[in-house]
């Protein structure tokens, strides 16, 4: 008994202890760029937490904090036309959703591991279009991804799961879009985060779609909000929809 105690013991100090310790350290260094942002920022942090991951794998809050970087590194790029957005909305979309699916095999109880990775499907989406990304057979990941985060805390991150279950029903190709649900979830979102420019942009666009008076006068409104933001990626967005009505 007292061998096996001290082997135990062994392991806890030789190996399991200097990765944690180690994963700890890198942590902070990844949060403190994740906090300072910018894309290279973004990018160095994304990496930090992936090493964070590899030493200690069963760190849950590394893996979603390395899908969530990644995830956030692919958004900035895309958002500021940044040279070859879409590149790295392929490949490093595809790291948040690696990381994001690790999380979720750590903890399937835990809203963080579903979001991101539903949200690091769609940078890959954006990368490869959206018909590739079917044709690989993501929608039913990314579709029950979004409802569990939703279902587990649907205000998480100021409501992200509300917001990204109505934008994935409208993103989708017929004959799989569903505007109705889309509206849904997106008015939801809208009456609890009416600020919310990128959730004014997302709603207009469905209220377009719809068609009738009310939905294009509804639709008005919140773009002429969008249009004064900002934030230019969704000033200049609503701007278009405008022009087009």
């Amino acid at each position: 008994m007292r061998r096996i105690c001290l082997e135990g013991l062994i392991v806890l100090f030789v190996v399991v202890l200097p990765g944690y310790l180690a994963a700890q350290d890198i942590m902070a260094q990844a949060d403190a760029l994740y906090e300072q942002g910018g894309l290279d920022n973004l990018l160095k942090s994304a990496e930090l937490y992936a090493q964070a991951s590899e030493a200690d794998p069963t760190s849950y809050e590394a893996a979603w904090k390395a899908s969530r970087a990644y995830r956030e590194y692919c958004n900035q790029a895309k958002e500021s036309n940044a040279e070859g957005w879409e590149d790295i909305c392929k490949q490093y979309g595809k790291m948040g959703m690696m990381y994001g699916e690790k999380a979720i095999a750590l903890n399937p109880d835990r809203v963080e591991g579903h979001f991101w990775y539903g949200c690091s499907v769609g940078n890959y989406s954006d990368g490869v279009s959206v018909l590739t990304a079917l044709r690989e057979g993501l929608k039913d990941k990314t579709q029950s991804s979004f409802e569990k985060s939703y279902e587990i805390d649907k205000t998480y991150t100021t409501g992200g799961p509300i917001k990204a279950l109505g934008r994935f029903w409208y993103v989708l190709p017929w004959p799989l879009r569903d505007n109705e649900k889309a509206l849904s979830y997106l008015k939801e979102y809208n009456q609890a985060y009416p600020d919310d420019t990128e959730g004014q942009v997302f709603l207009a666009e469905a209220l377009i779609d719809a068609g009738g008076e009310e939905n294009i006068t509804q639709a008005k409104a919140l773009l002429e909000k969008a249009s004064v933001c900002d934030e230019k990626y969704f000033s200049d967005w609503a701007k278009r929809l405008m022009a087009d009505l």
